[in-house]
């Protein structure tokens, strides 16, 4: 982690703005509005399934087709922020108070944080979306299916879809909203975000509660999707180690027992039920891919990490900039903008998630921890997991490319059916995707109970497990009706405002960090060191040399101070 952790507190910062009471009443109209409006879109999937899909469809198509450039740009600029403000002068302002300690150690950090981020969709496509490429590669990549050429392709795509944008994503989201919360003491939910751009009056109306709206109604869909990724691929595993038929009753029982724990793990608050099952998640994840490296193509996966993340790093500029002016339009919706377009989505919840439990880091640890950390673990996770499939496929050990045609769902379970104690690491595997579909829940739930009542960091517990029920409810019944790819295609159509939202919200926190006093001055010219020199030495001649060199010393310094007005210069100001 980034050694600002121990900095000492900037002398010249403000010491913090009182704290915020933890817990609000909810905000009856916007939890009333949501959950409306949530039930009224289910129940049209539900009842008229044909036309929300149809409806739904039509309007994906028309936002890749006009808007894609916008998905591209936008997570580009977010990247971007990302790394400047990290290394800038801002990345020694503290998430809160200047004298504050982080709230949580690295390790349970980290985890919480990956948990929420990307848990059951790495479970989903760590060894899915490689294959998927390397039998039909991108257009434009120049490769030749099925080829070693193909798997590097493979891994770097993948790493381009998971790993630094969109983490860069909801790093932004997550530094706007604990940089309002902890350090302004506005409370944690985006509209407080956009106090500098709103006004507080504004910001505390109904223009900023339409922002939270959709960052619920965001939130609610896009972790609906997930959940439902997490129930069909429990349903794949039990059915592919014990012969349970796979049926939409046995998605919608795992659904319910997994919303049951998630009510008990709610009730039990953040310090212990999502603490403790993201820290179980890290433990079980980093123990099946070091089964998976050490019985696995062991020296091709050592191999594998520099080589892809160096294609990947080599490539990232052509990747990060290709829209559908000279490619595949049809492609580049399908997987990148796509990507782009759930990861927004994702961000209300993310971001706010990663911003509650940050309290006390810096920018500069939180950038660096948010962006670099979960990128590097998804880049070892894609080479253990996705490397050893294709290793696997290449010397025809295993035909791994044929899994994909039963779905990702049913790849992770293929490759571990070609090592010992296969059943056992199936079991493993479900129970990973069970705790990160527990932990996601929770954590969207209480990030939704707190976009509801007014930024509380604690809200009622009552109002978590409602969101929560609500959301698993969603999922199951898209299920039902079959619309789970329809969900998909809500959810990306909920991202297009939130783009906006987005680049709004990046320029909000720059014109709020410019005139924060613990970001240092903006410039250090050296008359500045010269003129501190000569007042030091003036308060010297005070008590040593007498008065005759006090006043000549104060005189060179008088003639320092003009110079540098004349020239336009601030003076002794707070920021110079």
């Amino acid at each position: 982690m980034s050694t600002d952790a121990h900095e000492s507190p900037d002398p010249a910062a403000p010491s913090g703005p009182s704290r915020e009471p933890d817990s609000e009443p909810p905000d009856t109209a916007l939890v009333a509005i949501g959950g409306i409006a949530v039930l009224a879109v289910v129940a049209w999937a539900a009842l008229g399934k044909h036309s929300f899909d149809r409806v739904s469809r039509t309007a994906l198509g028309w936002v890749l087709s006009n808007f894609g450039w916008l998905f591209v740009i936008g997570a580009d600029v977010f990247l971007v922020l990302c790394v400047v403000i990290a290394v800038s002068r801002f990345g020694r302002v503290r998430l809160g108070r200047d004298d504050d300690d982080p709230e949580f150690g690295d390790l349970a950090w980290i985890a919480m944080m990956f948990s929420a981020g990307m848990g059951i969709g790495l479970m989903f496509y760590g060894v899915g979306e490689p294959l998927l490429h390397f039998v039909t590669p991108p257009p434009g990549s120049g490769v030749t299916a099925n080829t070693p050429a193909a798997a590097r392709t493979a891994l770097e795509y993948s790493f381009f879809h998971w790993t630094l944008h969109p983490w860069a994503i909801y790093g932004m989201a997550g530094l706007a909203l604990a940089y309002a919360g902890f350090r302004k003491g506005r409370g944690n939910r985006l509209s407080s975000v956009f106090v500098p751009l709103l006004g507080e009056e504004r910001a505390a109306g109904w223009p900023g509660r339409a922002i939270d709206l959709l960052a619920v109604f965001a939130t609610v869909f896009g972790t609906a999707t997930s959940l439902g990724l997490g129930a069909l691929q429990v349903s794949k595993g039990l059915n592919l180690t014990t012969g349970v038929r796979d049926s939409r009753s046995l998605e919608l029982i795992i659904i319910a027992a997994l919303s049951a724990a998630f009510v008990l793990s709610a009730f039990s608050g953040l310090h212990r039920g999502v603490k403790w099952l993201s820290t179980l998640n890290i433990a079980l994840a980093a123990a099946l891919a070091a089964f998976v490296f050490v019985l696995g193509p062991t020296v091709f996966i050592l191999n594998t990490i520099p080589s892809a993340t160096g294609s990947y790093l080599h490539d990232l500029l052509l990747l990060a900039t290709r829209t559908g002016a000279f490619t595949d339009a049809k492609w580049l919706g399908a997987w990148t903008v796509f990507y782009w377009a759930w990861w927004l989505s994702w961000a209300p919840f993310v971001g706010t998630f990663i911003a509650r439990i940050s309290r006390g880091r810096t920018i500069r640890q939180f950038l660096v921890g948010v962006l670099l950390v979960p990128s590097g673990a998804t880049v070892v996770w894609f080479c253990v997991m996705g490397g050893s499939a294709l290793r696997l496929d290449m010397t025809g050990a295993a035909d791994m490319a044929g899994t994909v045609k039963q779905g990702a769902e049913a790849s992770l379970f293929a490759l571990l059916e070609t090592l010992p104690l296969d059943v056992v690491t199936a079991w493993i595997a479900m129970l990973l995707v069970m705790t990160y579909f527990i932990t996601s829940a929770d954590s969207a739930s209480l990030v939704m109970g707190s976009l509801s009542s007014r930024g509380a960091l604690h809200p009622r517990t009552w109002l978590v497990v409602t969101w929560g029920v609500l959301m698993a409810t969603v999922a199951a019944v898209l299920l039902v009706a079959g619309g789970l790819q329809s969900l998909q295609s809500a959810t990306i159509l909920v991202a297009l405002p939130f783009v906006l939202v987005m680049l709004a919200l990046c320029w909000s926190l720059l014109r709020e960090l410019r005139e924060d006093p613990g970001a240092g001055p903006a410039r250090h010219h050296a008359l500045h060191g010269l003129r501190d020199a000569l007042r030091t030495m003036v308060g010297e001649a005070l008590t040593e040399q007498g008065p005759v060199r006090h006043h000549r010393l104060r005189r060179v310094a008088d003639s320092v101070r003009e110079r540098e007005e004349s020239e336009g210069r601030p003076g002794s100001g707070p920021q110079g």
